[in-house]
């Protein structure tokens, strides 16, 4: 005869059994990155993001139908991330870029041969301003730096003729097809050109090469010759057409700001493009759309890697499942998958995508 605790406790034991094992993590069993990510896929806290940042990663990798999308702020090539960008691109997994107008001129300063250097923490700021060498965190970079490329940039700026405005995407192909012909080794400009991946600025004039693009035009002024237009949303329709047409997307995020609230505000972008005009003379008379047409375009597979804690209120914090309430991301009920990891990016990210490299070199892809 059963006690009442005797058929609890089966209960629960039954229930246990739709629970995910967790696995004690055996260095001993460990060989490469691949292996270790797995393996703390299963642990606990922010080596379980890591791991399962991997699966996600991996996953919105392999599938062909998914439209793939980095979006970068934060000082990440300073820190010298930038090859990591250029192995996620090299590897086919990334379909766009979106990025702070300052991470992307870091990086063609470091791919037009020029140096950043470690800050040997001997020198006041005061004095670093006399020597013109700026500082970002502990890391220095040279004034002439800016100099050499604003002549690079204006020199490309120059190619581009005047008749119809351009705008990030345009320029940054520009600039990836002058490193192709000009400067060997890789950059990420480069790689993109190569591997036809278009790259945005929405902050176009908030960098390095916003201020190169001012002074162009200024210079062109005093030598009254026509001025070359910006229009930045060419940019936005562009992306807008890509992720129409693609049957699934996936976003890999590096911290937040104007990037990632660029990229992922397409899907209430595309959701307002399902709004028709009735009365042409009228635009406040509308009908909406067949609500089953496919412009409603939430992300399916989302990354994010970031030190900020969402209490703080700012985007880098912001989490996905608050992202779900957007309709920017597909919630996990509906077979969304999203990871994140609160972390310095540059001790997780190359790890994860070193890790995903391993898995699609073993399977041969």
């Amino acid at each position: 005869m059963h006690t009442k605790k005797n058929i609890a406790s089966k209960h629960e034991e039954s229930s246990l059994h739709n629970f995910e094992h967790l696995k004690a993590l055996d260095l001993r069993d460990i060989n490469n990155f691949d292996e270790l990510t797995k393996a703390m896929s299963f642990t606990a806290f922010g080596g379980r993001q890591l791991g399962e940042a991997v699966d996600v990663t991996e996953a919105m990798a392999k599938d062909k139908d998914c439209f793939k999308v980095l979006t970068l702020s934060g000082a990440m090539t300073m820190a010298k991330m930038g090859l990591v960008i250029c192995d996620m691109i090299d590897n086919n997994m990334v379909d766009t870029i979106i990025s702070t107008g300052a991470l992307m001129s870091h990086g063609f300063i470091e791919s037009v041969g020029l140096t950043h250097f470690k800050n040997p923490e001997t020198l006041s700021d005061e004095q670093l301003r006399a020597m013109k060498i700026n500082r970002v965190y502990d890391t220095l970079e040279p004034e002439e730096n800016f100099d050499k490329i604003t002549d690079i940039i204006g020199n490309v700026l120059e190619q581009i003729g005047t008749s119809n405005p351009t705008c990030s995407y345009k320029i940054s192909y520009e600039l990836g097809k002058y490193l192709n012909e000009n400067n060997e080794g890789r950059g990420i400009f480069k790689s993109a050109y190569l591997k036809k991946v278009p790259i945005f600025i929405p902050a176009f004039t908030d960098s390095e090469m916003g201020l190169d693009f001012a002074m162009h035009n200024r210079k062109r002024k005093m030598k009254n010759k026509p001025l070359l237009g910006f229009n930045p949303f060419l940019d936005l329709d562009h992306y807008a057409d890509m992720v129409f047409k693609a049957k699934k997307t996936g976003i890999f995020t590096i911290g937040g700001g104007v990037p990632r609230n660029w990229a992922q505000q397409i899907a209430p972008y595309l959701d307002l493009i399902r709004f028709e005009f009735v009365d042409k003379k009228d635009p406040s008379k509308y009908v909406i759309k067949d609500l089953s047409n496919p412009y409603y375009k939430p992300f399916h597979y989302a990354v994010r890697i970031c030190p900020e804690p969402v209490h703080w209120g700012g985007l880098s914090g912001c989490t996905y499942s608050e992202s779900v309430s957007w309709g920017k991301i597909l919630p996990k009920s509906q077979g969304g998958k999203y990871a994140e990891v609160i972390a310095d990016a540059t001790i997780a990210w190359p790890i994860v995508v070193k890790a995903v490299m391993e898995r699609m070199d073993k399977n041969g892809k």
